[in-house]
């Protein structure tokens, strides 16, 4: 699911699902029927807006619902990790704040919804026909299967209904000027041609030199990139249940218990196999069980007569086993014999130096270990990373370098001074895609230049495309037959009315939330 929604997250139609899911102005029941319980530990909110509070059952609820909505969209349940990637609670939050703020405004703007048109609108709604006719029966038993009762159903109802009225207010009055067609028109059928320099860092970078005092300055604001891993060496003992096993012995009750204790383990095909046709296979596992148990006790029993002095030696001659020792190695890389064995490692660089650690399972046996040497982690003196430092910094300031070229030029272009070569696109159209002939593909970039015009030729800064930095200035611009214009303007207003409206509606609900006093239940911001 998370693949197809990367790989389709940035087009119309997954934008315009989240839009109606996020928003949830229209086409579903999205308000909860009643505040409910108050949860979420004792805090009794989920999250309030502007004092309101919205409880955490209702935003239980929603949650469940929107998890449900996308993987029926996507055909495929959600995992919890994917759940976090794409940040479901957020936008379940996000679609709570904004229905409250939507409805607090309309409030404010005295949108009123009559007991008419509520009853209107329910009586279209297809859950509720039957033969294509609104059926009562129908409708309160569909309702009480779903624990709803009329009343609560009916004011959520008109609740999500004052919504819409508020969002149709802000649409309506949304106007397209002749000057908004004459602007799409040109778009759709100008042609441009574009003079441009360019400037790589790679190209500039001959140009540029790192002196010792830059080097040490970016060291400096750069150590936690450069410092060294912290290193160990240790000295461990490990008693395995194998070692143990000769001196330990299980009896007929040990065996039974163990059994029922772990029967989980001893399934088959039809359920619980029967004690004695796995008789001996319990045996071997109580046997081992034992023999692990009384591992970790002997080795408990030589840590604690052997921590004050920190002698390791010591507690391996009572365990009769050998000390081992490794060479120095970091958390990230650590020796072959201790791969595999995450507990140890991190309970190993948490040890004091002589402190000796332990004792602590895993699956090869018991350990007792101590530091032997440490290394801690530093930023190295510039001499010993020189190379890396130096090539660091000359890439810096060769993109700062191709910035400021580019940026002069741009001012040039702008007055018309520059003196040095340019090159051309050649004559092209506007492009969706941001198709520009011999810079590349940017459809913000291909937004700028379409507004260039003969008063305003250059844009105001230059732009950066796949690494490189663009002065640009229009050369050229073919304007489309103006005769042509009042055949397409009814059809433009009408193509670009949909998009004025939705971008009036998210500066409004932007506007909203910007002034809006907003606090999210701590509990809710944690994984």
């Amino acid at each position: 699911m998370l693949g197809i929604m990367r790989k389709y997250k940035q087009s119309f139609i997954i934008k315009a699902v989240f839009i109606v899911i996020v928003l949830s102005f229209v086409g579903t029941i999205f308000l909860i029927w009643g505040k409910g319980d108050e949860g979420l530990s004792d805090s009794g909110y989920a999250v309030k807006v502007n004092g309101e509070k919205i409880s955490y059952k209702e935003f239980a609820q929603n949650y469940e619902r929107m998890k449900t909505s996308i993987q029926q969209m996507y055909g495929q349940p959600m995992t919890s990790e994917v759940e976090k990637q794409i940040g479901l609670k957020k936008m379940v939050i996000d679609n709570l704040v904004t229905t409250t703020l939507v409805r607090q405004e309309a409030k404010k703007m005295g949108i009123k919804v009559s007991d008419d048109e509520v009853i209107a609108d329910i009586s279209k709604m297809p859950y509720f026909l039957k033969n294509g006719v609104f059926d009562k029966q129908l409708y309160e038993q569909l309702l009480k299967s779903n624990r709803l009762t009329p009343g609560a159903f009916e004011d959520a109802k008109r609740k999500e209904l004052m919504l819409e009225k508020a969002r149709k207010s802000i649409m309506d009055a949304v106007k397209v000027s002749d000057q908004d067609a004459r602007q799409a028109y040109a778009r759709k059928h100008d042609r441009l041609n574009l003079q441009f320099v360019s400037f790589a860092p790679a190209e500039v970078q001959k140009e540029v030199k790192a002196t010792d005092q830059e080097m040490n300055d970016f060291l400096k604001r750069n150590e936690k990139e450069f410092r060294t891993r912290e290193e160990i060496s240790l000295s461990y003992v490990l008693v395995t249940p194998e070692k143990t096993a000769s001196k330990v012995a299980v009896n007929a009750e040990e065996i039974q218990t163990f059994y029922q204790k772990n029967i989980d383990r001893y399934q088959g095909k039809e359920g619980i196999l029967p004690f004695e046709e796995v008789k001996v296979r319990v045996t071997g596992d109580a046997l081992r069980f034992k023999a692990a148990k009384h591992a970790y006790e002997l080795a408990a029993d030589a840590l604690n007569k052997n921590l004050a002095s920190g002698n390791l030696n010591a507690a391996a001659g009572m365990l009769g086993a050998t000390v081992t020792e490794t060479p120095m190695f970091s958390m990230q890389n650590p020796p072959a014999s201790l791969a595999g064995e995450s507990a140890i490692l991190q309970k190993a660089f948490l040890l004091k130096q002589g402190e000796i650690g332990g004792p602590l399972e895993t699956s090869k046996g018991v350990y007792l270990f101590k530091i032997k040497n440490r290394k801690p982690s530093v930023v190295p003196p510039l001499d010993s990373i020189r190379g890396e430092v130096e090539k660091r910094v000359i890439a810096e300031k060769s993109a700062e370098l191709a910035r400021k070229k580019a940026t002069e030029s741009q001012s040039q272009l702008a007055k018309g001074t520059f003196g040095g070569t340019m090159r051309e696109t050649g004559s092209f159209q506007f492009s969706e895609k941001g198709e520009i002939p011999g810079i590349g593909n940017s459809r913000e970039l291909m937004e700028g230049v379409f507004n260039l015009s003969k008063n305003a030729p250059a844009l105001p800064e230059p732009f950066m495309l796949n690494g490189r930095w663009y002065a640009i200035r229009l050369k050229e611009r073919i304007a489309a037959p103006d005769a042509d214009f009042q055949k397409e303007r009814q059809q433009l207003i009408q193509s670009l009315l949909p998009v004025k409206q939705r971008e009036a509606v998210e500066k409004w609900l932007k506007g909203l939330r910007d002034k809006a006093k907003i606090v999210i239940n701590p509990a809710l911001t944690t994984d």
